[in-house]
């Protein structure tokens, strides 16, 4: 009995057999044919490196034709022809070069491992502006994010115009695709690739390559930096109800409700002055309270008492006693006594030696 485990695994180092005459001795039936266009500009380039391509593709019996007057470049297969795949090499490598991959990178294309991705990134972002600056993201700055993307998934990657064409292993293309589609859906390359490193560390180690990944690998979530501003005025509704508002009551709904509907014309005249005079002596009052305001004096502050200074300290008068002394034998700018002796005593000195 074996593990299921040991027959999914695939050996390290292992390798497809290559295609010979051998598996296909009589050849092909029918002939066939691709043609792709390729712009003006790389017309220069195609006619120097074509004679490479002839080569190239001759060694495995595919014709290659440049039509300049069209703008095209035609594969056929021969009656020499084995390789039933080589021909869709051929297209791959025609298409490569139209969308300006250099030839030193495109030749590879007809090894068994290697395959190509063109990936069509033009209608994934509406606005102009937009697309041109999540293209930029991809290239990085000066080409790093590129470049580092080409070191993870071992591929060759051309960012031209609305396409991106990639170049290398299987496993790496695929990751090349996510990462791609991923940046034009505004998630940065820089995660992916942060994601790439670990499971690259990940793949040296042989007990894990049976084990899940997914609680090594990062996981990143979205934020929403700009949050809808909330207005200052909330309009809430009122709840339905089928019955229709009650009706106002109207003016004389209210007089009659307060019994003025009853009164006289004098009563009523009577009642409507009471009224303006008791709102002009409310008015009155308000307006004298405000000029009597000015009237009324500011709260003063409490007096603070100064304390008295401190007698703790004791003034040594004998000191400055001394002190005076001293100063009133020095006279202004006068040498010391010790220094007036020694000047005298060589003064006399000089007289004697005379």
């Amino acid at each position: 009995a074996v593990d299921e485990s040991e027959l999914l695994t695939v050996p390290d180092g292992w390798k497809e057999p290559a295609f010979t005459r051998e598996d296909n001795p009589k050849g092909l039936l029918e002939e066939s044919s691709f043609a792709t266009l390729f712009p003006k500009y790389r017309e220069a380039y195609l006619k120097e490196c074509w004679p490479l391509v002839q080569k190239a593709l001759g060694e495995h019996y595919v014709n290659a034709t440049l039509d300049l007057i069209e703008g095209s470049m035609t594969v056929t297969t021969t009656k020499k022809t084995f390789d039933p795949y080589a021909i869709i090499r051929a297209r791959d490598l025609i298409k490569l070069l139209a969308r300006s991959v250099p030839f030193e990178q495109v030749f590879r294309i007809l090894q068994d491992d290697v395959a190509c991705d063109i990936i069509k990134i033009g209608s994934l972002v509406r606005k102009r502006e937009t697309f041109v600056k999540r293209r930029a993201r991809l290239l990085g700055p000066k080409g790093s994010t590129l470049k580092a993307l080409e070191l993870l998934t071992n591929c060759y990657i051309m960012v031209q115009g609305n396409t991106v064409s990639a170049l290398g292993p299987f496993s790496g293309l695929k990751e090349v695709r996510k990462v791609v589609l991923d940046t034009m859906k505004n998630i940065h390359p820089i995660y992916n690739i942060k994601t790439l490193m670990i499971k690259r560390e990940l793949a040296k180690d042989p007990e894990l390559r049976t084990q899940s990944w997914e609680r090594f690998l990062p996981k990143f979530k979205r934020k929403n930096l700009k949050k809808r501003k909330e207005p200052k005025k909330k309009n809430t509704k009122k709840e339905y109800t089928p019955f229709p508002p009650p009706q106002p009551e109207s003016q004389i709904d209210k007089e009659l409700a307060s019994g003025e509907y009853f009164l006289k014309e004098r009563q009523k005249k009577r009642k409507q002055m009471e009224e303006i005079k008791a709102k002009q002596a409310d008015a009155i009052k308000r307006r004298q309270e405000e000029r009597n305001k000015a009237f009324i004096p500011p709260k003063e502050k409490p007096v603070v008492k100064t304390k008295k200074a401190s007698t703790e300290k004791k003034i040594d008068i004998e000191a400055i006693k001394e002190k005076v002394k001293n100063a009133k034998k020095k006279k202004l700018g006068a040498l010391p006594e010790e220094e007036v002796k020694l000047k005298m005593a060589a003064d006399e000195k000089k007289k004697k030696k005379k």
